[in-house]
């Protein structure tokens, strides 16, 4: 169950944090002041303060994290902008794709803009306790929220061959995906899979010493890919994110996304798209088949936005993030019908 800290005590410190295209997010979002926003992946606050820092002192951000650490890590955070008239920031621990029901219980109808970071955190990848490194020896987990589901080393060992190889070719983009399913099972069996090390270890043995020469990423990059995302069910979580989030936003709120891997960004541009879609019949006939005239949203910008150099040279895990945003229009939540991209039409929506 999700759980709300509205006035906690700084008991964590706070570590340093680079948040991921700051300044895009600041220009895509465009918090108003007063305004009230959703954060939906909190981390280590970076970008919460930021808005929060924009909004002024009759904002308001609630952020969510399934993770219980960043949860505690954001205490200071709370602490810091709390006035006389209570805390500006709210954080609860609870999946984004649960950003309806928070908001249901929080008493908040629409709000003006929602954020979302996907994928795993810095303080996640640095600490070898999670499981999410394969250059640090820690348990093979995986999960984001340690309290509940499956771990790495679980989804290795239970399920059937076929049906891990499938995770690693579909959720990894892992062509030898086959091949490192049966060794990954061969060593569990075997009692050779204690921590992350061993599954790099085992994970490049699958490749050639040539192979793994022409690589520009580690071998076991795409494997780690393929199982974190399966533990959390992250394409899971975001699909029912974007099914619901315009009937969140109010008329001109925005809706901003960073991905950092093409499966994800598929589902954000094709959702984005699908929602700028408008019937090419006239609005008497489209009406009448209960087609869109008008979009539910249109897109802020056209492409996606990618970090500069300086940023990349300043924070190398940048390097792969790429940032849409759409803004709510004052239509109806129709949904897509004849010819909308998800029916195999190109849409007239970004490209």
């Amino acid at each position: 169950m999700a759980l709300a800290l509205r006035a906690l005590t700084p008991a964590v410190e706070t570590p340093d944090h680079i948040p991921v295209l700051l300044d895009e997010v600041l220009d895509h979002l465009s918090p108003k002041p007063g305004g009230t926003y959703v954060d939906g992946t909190f981390g280590r606050g970076g970008h919460t303060r930021a808005v929060l820092d924009r909004i002024g002192p009759t904002g308001r951000v609630i952020a969510l994290d399934r993770d219980p650490d960043a949860i505690a890590a954001g205490a200071p955070i709370v602490a810091a902008h709390t006035g006389e008239a209570g805390p500006r920031l709210t954080l609860v621990h609870a999946r984004f794709g649960e950003m309806a029901d928070v908001l249901a219980r929080e008493n908040v109808a629409k709000v003006d803009g929602i954020l979302l970071d996907l994928g795993v955190s810095s303080p996640q990848l640095d600490e070898a306790a999670r499981g999410f490194s394969f250059s640090r020896s820690g348990p093979i987990d995986m999960r984001m929220d340690p309290s509940r589901g499956p771990t790495a080393l679980e989804l290795i060992r239970d399920l059937p061959e076929p049906e891990l190889a499938d995770i690693l070719r579909d959720l990894g983009e892992e062509r030898l995906s086959k091949r490192i399913a049966r060794r990954l099972q061969e060593a569990e069996r075997a009692g050779e899979l204690a921590t992350t090390l061993d599954l790099a270890r085992v994970v490049s043995s699958c490749f050639s010493a040539g192979e793994v020469r022409k690589m520009r990423i580690h071998p076991a990059t795409r494997t780690f890919q393929g199982l974190r995302i399966a533990v959390n069910g992250e394409l899971d979580e975001l699909a029912t994110f974007l099914d619901g989030f315009p009937d969140l936003l109010a008329v001109g709120g925005r809706c901003v996304v960073i991905s950092f891997h093409s499966l994800e960004d598929r589902l954000v541009k094709r959702r984005f798209r699908d929602l700028a879609w408008t019937s090419s019949l006239p609005p008497q006939y489209a009406d009448q088949a209960g087609e869109r005239v008008r979009p539910v949203c249109t897109p802020v910008s056209r492409k996606a936005v990618f970090a500069d150099d300086a940023e990349t040279d300043d924070n190398p895990r940048a390097r792969s993030a790429r940032l849409r945003a759409c803004e709510r229009t004052d239509a109806p939540n129709l949904p897509a019908q004849r010819n909308s991209p998800h029916s195999g039409h190109s849409g007239k929506g970004p490209s």
